[in-house]
């Protein structure tokens, strides 16, 4: 993200799931790992947080797992691979190589001037651009190719999610600042 143009682009989370077992004992997990919780009153996975890098995984017993937190690739694999080599260590019979894929990454950005919702609403009146400041106090816009959704705050902050790529973020905010181009 080196480029000018996106500087203000920051990677706020980065989510991934996939398989990392064929089965987990969950009790067992949690009696060996002291920082993995587990309350299946309250929810029916493992709760597995690390530190360094800062991530949270949820675990089922069905093998799958999901990660959050992660700020970059890196983070996310190092902290995949902190959490595989734990569950190894407590007897896990883990799959060779895990099958996880990020399936959403959040970003932030900010356009740099004030954003007229109202405006935006009434010029773009477009049925994929949900606006109720009674509700909530950014405007949601569904951006449709790519699949993202950005959450924009009259205060010219963009939230951005959906993508399962930076490509795919920087494609939709690409297509957010052209529709915009006009109204701001």
């Amino acid at each position: 993200m080196e480029d000018k143009k996106y500087a203000s682009l920051k990677i706020e989370n980065i989510v991934a799931s996939g398989v990392i077992a064929e089965s987990i004992d969950l009790a067992e997990v949690s009696s060996r790992i002291k920082s993995c919780e587990l309350n299946t009153k309250r929810f029916p996975g493992a709760v597995y947080r690390i530190e360094n890098p800062k991530i949270a995984s949820l675990i089922f017993s069905s093998g799958k797992i999901v990660l959050t937190g992660g700020r970059n690739d890196k983070a996310l694999s190092d902290g995949l691979a902190i959490i595989m080599k734990n569950l190894k260590e407590a007897g896990v019979d883990t799959l060779e190589k895990p099958n996880v894929a990020v399936t959403n990454i959040v970003c932030s950005y900010d356009i740099g001037k004030y954003i007229n919702l109202n405006k935006v609403v009434i010029t773009l009146n477009l049925e994929n651009i949900e606006y109720e400041p009674e509700q909530f106090p950014g405007l949601v816009y569904r951006i449709k190719e790519p699949k993202i959704v950005a959450l924009l705050f009259s205060s010219g902050k963009i939230i951005l999610t959906g993508g399962k790529t930076i490509e795919d973020i920087k494609k939709g905010l690409d297509f957010l600042e052209k529709k915009l181009e006009s109204i701001l």
